[in-house]
């Protein structure tokens, strides 16, 4: 939002540039648990969305989002955690160097929203057409995911102060996940929206 602030007037004098955020799945995803991630995802979504109307007489100003799924970054390690839990990205993992080849992508052919990985593009259309479902769906999963979790001491991660790990780019979470969850998830969300509706037409 500061950047934006930044460069627009920059951009307008001359015509034209390019802005790419990187958002999240979750700016189209309510995920249970994670709901104060999910509002500024949200907001950021909107926020940029809002923009793109505000600049519409400018053709060559562009507002690129990008949405990817869980990345294999050290985010989870040194990020805020209360529930006393282990916690680990759900599966399928991507490799950051997805969203750098999509950032690239789209400075050289503007996109105003892209999804980054097969999931981020299940999970985003699960919830346009079943929000409720995939919504409930997700919060059995980390419900049942939290009772099995081992025990974590809690920690405010790099929230309120500096850590001194988790500052590589690799949070090693690609080789955790196997390789053949990462490619059936996005099928397994497919079949779960296939059932919800016909569940949905046969209670019509």
């Amino acid at each position: 939002i500061h950047g934006a602030q930044a460069v627009l007037p920059i951009f307008k004098k001359q015509g034209y540039g390019t802005i790419v955020n990187n958002i999240s799945v979750g700016a189209w995803l309510a995920t249970p648990y994670m709901a104060a991630y999910c509002a500024s995802k949200f907001g950021l979504r909107g926020f940029f969305e809002a923009l793109k109307g505000e600049l519409h007489h400018y053709p060559n100003i562009h507002i690129c989002d990008l949405y990817p799924g869980f990345l294999d970054t050290p985010g989870m390690q040194h990020a805020a955690n209360y529930t006393g839990k282990d916690l680990k990205p759900a599966p399928p993992v991507y490799d950051p160097q997805r969203v750098a080849r999509a950032v690239v992508s789209v400075l050289q052919r503007p996109q105003a929203r892209k999804a980054v990985g097969s999931a981020a593009v299940a999970l985003k259309i699960a919830y346009a057409l079943f929000p409720t479902l995939t919504r409930n769906i997700t919060g059995t999963v980390i419900r049942n995911y939290l009772k099995a979790a081992p025990a974590s001491e809690t920690t405010s991660g790099n929230v309120l102060s500096t850590v001194d790990y988790g500052t590589g780019i690799s949070g090693g979470w690609e080789t955790y996940f196997n390789t053949a969850i990462k490619r059936k998830l996005p099928w397994l969300l497919a079949g779960v929206a296939a059932v919800g509706f016909v569940a949905l037409s046969r209670k019509d």
